[in-house]
């Protein structure tokens, strides 16, 4: 079990695949495990015979074993379940032709390098059970050939890169263990999460615009007033009928205020 941060230099690691056969003169038979970065080499020699390969490597969220062919079209790093610490390095981002990069399990803090969005064969990318903070980097919804990605039970916060492509296939257990995290497909409004509660500080302009406002309402106001006004006059003086009985609601209205009036004296 490794512990203390990642080297930077892998990123300096070149994965191209490799041309030569696996024919050798003086073969071994070598086996290969991702357990640990460990290449494990047993000295046992077969005549004539051709080099055997076989990978235990995790990825997808479970162990495979690989063999054969198919590993010349396969690479990957994986540093899961161990005590690795300290940032990830951006340099990881550096390994173009990785398929499967795994680092969960681990007690990683920071935030996750943007410069992971230049794993282009990427298809797999777990982080999930590390200490990261920040947001998602947006630019990983450039990675096309992502299948799985894990971010679960970090300290990571802010919206969700937008369902598009390859991140509109991912549901809520990609993010789940974010308490800070908002977005589709998580139930959390980002419209609570990542709303300001500070008031912007009013500019000497904002203020004016509040004043000729005012004055706007206030015009807008009295001309309506006006218009009413004349309306009631208009209509009283085309329709006899209403002129008669809007004089006649004025007289009692004056009449029973003059009651009222010698009623107290």
């Amino acid at each position: 079990m490794f512990s203390g941060p990642i080297p930077s230099c892998l990123g300096n690691l070149t994965l191209a695949m490799k041309e030569e056969k696996s024919f050798v003169d003086d073969p071994w038979y070598i086996r290969y495990t991702m357990e640990d970065l460990s290449i494990l080499i047993d000295s046992r020699v077969y005549p004539h015979s051709y080099m055997v390969e076989e990978i235990e490597f995790t990825t997808k969220s479970m162990s495979y074993t690989y063999g054969g062919d198919i590993l010349e079209y396969m690479s990957g790093i994986d540093l899961s379940c161990n005590k690795l610490t300290g940032q990830i390095p951006p340099e990881l981002g550096n390994l173009s032709e990785i398929h499967s990069l795994n680092s969960s399990h681990n007690n990683l803090i920071g935030v996750i390098p943007s410069s992971f969005s230049k794993l282009k064969q990427i298809e797999s990318l777990d982080l999930s059970y590390n200490n990261l903070t920040g947001r998602i980097p947006i630019q990983l919804v450039e990675l096309n050939s992502l299948e799985v990605f894990s971010v679960a039970h970090n300290n990571l916060s802010g919206s969700i890169p937008e369902p598009k492509a390859q991140f509109g296939t991912f549901d809520e257990r990609s993010y789940e263990g974010n308490p800070l995290l908002c977005g589709p497909p998580l139930q959390n409004n980002c419209s609570k999460t990542d709303s300001p509660s500070i008031v912007p500080p009013t500019t000497d302009d904002e203020g004016e615009g509040s004043f000729m406002d005012t004055y706007v309402f206030c015009v807008s106001f009295l001309v309506s007033y006006v218009i009413v006004l004349l309306g009631i006059f208009v209509v009283l003086y085309i329709n006899p009928y209403w002129r008669q009985a809007w004089f006649s609601f004025i007289e009692s209205c004056i009449t029973t205020c003059r009651y009222s009036i010698v009623g107290f004296s």
